[in-house]
């Protein structure tokens, strides 16, 4: 049996921008859409087309619980956070 494995992601429009943290199950596609702003809403708006933190998971109960996590922090614990995996906040969309 394949396991389906889950992401919790965030992106921005620049180094310390707005952010949008979200959750898929796949995260090229997902990433695709917010460069293209394929789906209107907030991450169009802003043009939050880089990604500069993710993590899997396993289990989409978890990542559904991350995600609520993440989103319930305050704004310097999300930058802290981004900046300890990616302290030069590149786009780690080029690279999947």
């Amino acid at each position: 049996m394949q396991t389906r494995q889950y992401f919790v992601y965030i992106t921005t429009n620049k180094r310390n921008g707005t952010l949008y943290i979200g959750v898929t199950n796949n995260l090229l596609r997902r990433m695709y859409e917010h460069k293209h702003r394929l789906v209107e809403g907030f991450t169009s708006k802003y043009g939050l087309d880089r990604l500069v933190y993710y993590e899997p998971f396993d289990d989409i109960r978890f990542a559904i619980a991350r995600e609520k996590q993440l989103k319930g922090w305050l704004r310097i614990r999300k930058l802290v956070l981004i900046e300890s995996k990616n302290p030069a906040w590149n786009d780690l969309g080029e690279s999947i």
